[in-house]
């Protein structure tokens, strides 16, 4: 693998040019401060200790919202992460109102992809919900490595109004994250987005994080072919072909609803 570390001036540059981000997405908005969901992973985690670097603790609100598949630890976590961070938060069980869901359409239920997917929406939903009523904008949680294989629910965790560590690489997260201070336990904590019981997010999608940026890194976003790729990396070819699938097939997901082109 590569080694797509920063080097602490860069990590300090990092720090500023998100808060900085942060900060210009909130006052072009003309919003009175942020909402974001909080996990208790080291994705939310980050986001929400940059974005009360950027724009004070009183003007950043936490949601947490637990499903019957949440862990106790992680939203353990969660609460642990609003009260280090000394904002304001709500723990709101979402699970009724998917309940709600699967009894106007009992067809779904048992469907572990669309019930976990809905899951996300309805925090999503959620999310906006706090975000309209006290006039502030939802920040994303998401990392440059899931957008690029598509590894978020559209209209779920992708319904957001921007993405403060969306230029950042899943390992650079982390490095990212115990530079800002974050403990170790939560940097180093297995990622899951909790979807359905027992999901990790290395599990699904077939790879570890460090393989992942360090394709995404060379081949995707990067100049190499698929056999400079697998040679400098010393991965096969299906690995590398994997990543490109995943990519070629999400970009629906990163771009706005298409629409026929105007005709004249």
């Amino acid at each position: 693998m590569i080694d797509l570390r920063f080097s602490e001036d860069e990590l300090e540059q990092r720090r500023e040019h998100i808060t900085d981000f942060i900060r210009d997405q909130v006052d072009a908005a003309g919003t009175d401060g942020a909402v974001l969901g909080l996990s208790g992973g080291i994705d939310s985690t980050l986001t929400g200790t940059l974005a009360v670097e950027a724009l004070g603790a009183e003007n950043v609100h936490g949601l947490v919202l637990p499903a019957t598949v949440s862990s106790d630890e992680n939203m353990s976590d969660a609460e642990r992460v609003a009260v280090d961070l000394e904002i304001t938060y709500d723990v709101i069980e979402i699970e009724p109102i998917v309940d709600s869901l699967l009894a106007a359409y009992p067809e779904a239920e048992g469907d572990r992809e669309a019930v976990g997917n809905a899951r996300a929406r309805v925090r999503g939903v959620m999310n906006y919900l706090v975000a309209n009523h006290e006039s502030r904008l939802v920040l994303g949680t998401g990392n440059r490595s899931e957008a690029a294989v598509g590894y978020f629910t559209k209209y779920g965790d992708g319904a957001v109004d921007c993405h403060p560590i969306g230029n950042l690489y899943k390992g650079q997260v982390r490095q990212l994250a115990r530079h800002v201070g974050v403990p170790e336990e939560l940097a180093a904590k297995t990622a899951t987005a909790e979807l359905w019981a027992n999901q990790t997010d290395e599990e699904e999608l077939g790879l570890s994080y460090e393989t992942l940026d360090s394709i995404l890194a060379t081949h995707i976003d990067g100049p190499l072919p698929v056999a400079a790729t697998c040679r400098l990396l010393e991965v096969d070819d299906e690995t590398v072909e994997r990543v490109r699938e995943m990519y070629e097939q999400s970009e629906h997901k990163r771009n706005v609803p298409p629409a026929p082109p105007t005709l004249e």
